[in-house]
């Protein structure tokens, strides 16, 4: 608070080597208008409010926790989440064959794609990512990490089963349906021509045992 100008000349008498711009430094050090005592309070108070609901989290929602896909197929991993700030989002793959780096993104700062899935990722801004043409090898959890610029995270997981595409198993079934019909007919055949064998064999053996018999008979007729 700032003295009035009898209080300024009565210093100034008491401190004669006092200048006049020292004494104003002196006796008024705040420059700038001075804000009464309910404002600055509520200035206070409002600063320290905002300070303590910034870093106010971040949420993350899964809609769909579990995907089935087959060979080829394009999958969409869908999140949404929720942060005052702006985010980081990093998504990751685990399976048998280890743990890799899919993608990592700043809204409106940087996107880093690994080179592995460069050409078959597209992200978007609620945090969700498309992967494209799956193999057998895309099995696995995929783990989504949020981070907003206050260093809070959440962590979301997602389990996608990859299978064979299904015409695939009808045409092999088809196909060895075929061969083994094939290789039943051959047989069936076969066993036709060695049944007609054999009852020709039998009937030759029959007729060669009459005619002999025949013979038999007219020499014994003769003597």
């Amino acid at each position: 608070m700032c003295l009035p100008q009898s209080a300024e000349r009565e210093t100034a008498e008491d401190n004669p080597s006092s200048k006049t711009g020292h004494r104003d430094r002196k006796i008024c050090p705040a420059r700038g208008p001075i804000l009464p005592g309910h404002s600055l309070l509520h200035h206070l108070h409002t600063h320290c409010l905002l300070s303590l609901s910034a870093p106010g989290g971040v949420s993350l929602t899964v809609p769909q926790p579990n995907i089935n896909a087959t060979v080829a197929q394009n999958i969409l991993l869908s999140v949404e989440y929720y942060c005052r700030g702006v985010a980081t989002v990093e998504w990751k793959h685990v399976s048998s064959w280890g743990t890799t780096r899919i993608v990592e993104w700043k809204s409106g700062n940087y996107v880093n794609i690994s080179a592995v899935y460069k050409d078959r990722v597209t992200i978007f801004e609620n945090g969700s990512i498309e992967l494209r043409n799956v193999g057998m090898r895309d099995a696995g959890y995929y783990l989504v990490t949020v981070t907003e610029e206050y260093g809070t995270n959440t962590y979301g997981a997602i389990i996608v089963n990859v299978y064979e595409i299904i015409y695939e198993d009808i045409h092999f079934v088809a196909v060895l349906f075929a061969f083994l019909a094939a290789v039943s007919a051959i047989l069936i055949c076969f066993m036709w021509l060695c049944n007609k064998s054999l009852h020709l064999f039998q009937k030759t053996t029959h007729k060669l045992s009459a005619s002999t018999t025949e013979e038999i008979e007219l020499e014994t007729i003769e003597c």
